[in-house]
């Protein structure tokens, strides 16, 4: 079988955008793939979380993980820091990884912007730790959204690098990948972007968010006046969350709303109170399963060290290949 790696950094509970992004993907290829998908505690370090966050954080990872429906006798689900493994090649990708291709990534542009009092090294390498994680088990594909293509491109530059660099053919070119065939990014309540953890607890619904919690977020959500003329383009806020409501809902509840839309006769209220009903039930399956999961300390830390177990296997035997190939040999 082909291998598939990916990852969900450990930054807080999972939302939508990381459900309808990535999981639900998970849940279909760990029928059909060898996967290993791992909780990202190395790169939430780049925003410095405090050790308590840290391991609440991963622990809540795993606990969705399971929740969702991600099987560890299917899948190997596993803690980025447990297999020490990926920093070792994380500096060997490093050394051939150029200031220039590492400094035009989109990503640490926006983080630049954005964060300027906080350009750090871990920001700047995001893409070699991010090809380390994925070469490591020398996969071929990546459940990525259109945000990280970029990182996946880099990803396949850095190990053809490799390959070339020591005459050898090790490294396969991994490709973004979806069941669905579609890359999918989901966008968050206020109208600017996509969903996410650090834009703030209003931008995004998660999967352990009551049935209050996620109608109050919902009916927040940035509108207007409505359209003044038919078929009128949608302005990106509104649009944002017609989105979310092809994610979550019908296509005819969908088609019904952007009937009403095009002719002038939408409201508001009942179109974001039917959004939130079916963000509700979209979750549900989820966030019952949540509390009993987290309850059994004992099953979680069963499949936390199951997964290490089988990422290191898998870690070892590239490290043994990769450092007979640059000649790091022990005597």
């Amino acid at each position: 079988m082909e291998t598939v790696v990916s990852g969900i950094r450990s930054t807080g509970k999972l939302h939508l955008g990381n459900y309808y992004g990535a999981v639900k993907n998970f849940i279909e290829m760990q029928e059909n793939y060898n996967c290993f998908f791992f909780i990202a505690d190395w790169h939430a370090l780049t925003t410095h979380p405090t050790a308590s966050e840290m391991h609440d954080n991963v622990r809540q990872v795993v606990v969705e993980y399971l929740a969702a429906g991600i099987d560890p006798e299917k899948a190997t689900i596993y803690v980025q820091s447990d297999v020490p493994e990926i920093t070792e090649l994380y500096l060997y990708l490093n050394m051939n990884a150029y200031l220039g291709e590492l400094e035009r990534s989109a990503s640490f542009k926006d983080k630049v912007r954005s964060h300027p009092d906080n350009v750090n090294a871990g920001l700047l390498t995001y893409p070699t730790l991010m090809a380390a994680d994925i070469l490591i088990h020398r996969a071929t594909k990546v459940p990525v959204g259109k945000d990280q293509e970029q990182h996946l491109e880099m990803a396949r530059t850095f190990g053809n690098r490799f390959n070339r660099l020591y005459n050898e053919d090790y490294f396969p070119e991994p490709y973004a990948f979806s069941s669905t065939q579609k890359l999918v990014k989901i966008p968050g309540l206020d109208g600017k972007g996509k969903m996410g953890k650090s834009e703030g607890e209003g931008n995004a619904i998660f999967l352990s968010d009551t049935p209050e919690a996620i109608r109050k977020k919902v009916m927040k959500a940035l509108t207007d006046a409505g359209p003044t003329a038919e078929n009128q383009a949608k302005p990106d806020y509104i649009q944002n969350l017609f989105d979310l409501m092809a994610v979550v809902s019908s296509k005819d509840t969908v088609a019904h709303f952007d009937q009403l839309y095009n002719s002038c006769q939408i409201r508001y209220g009942d179109f974001k109170k039917q959004l939130a009903e079916d963000m509700i039930a979209a979750t549900e399956p989820m966030r019952s399963r949540i509390n009993d999961i987290a309850n059994d300390h004992e099953y979680v830390k069963k499949v936390v060290n199951l997964g290490a177990e089988k990422a290191r296997a898998s870690a070892q035997k590239t490290i043994s290949d990769v450092r007979q190939l640059i000649g790091l040999k022990s005597f």
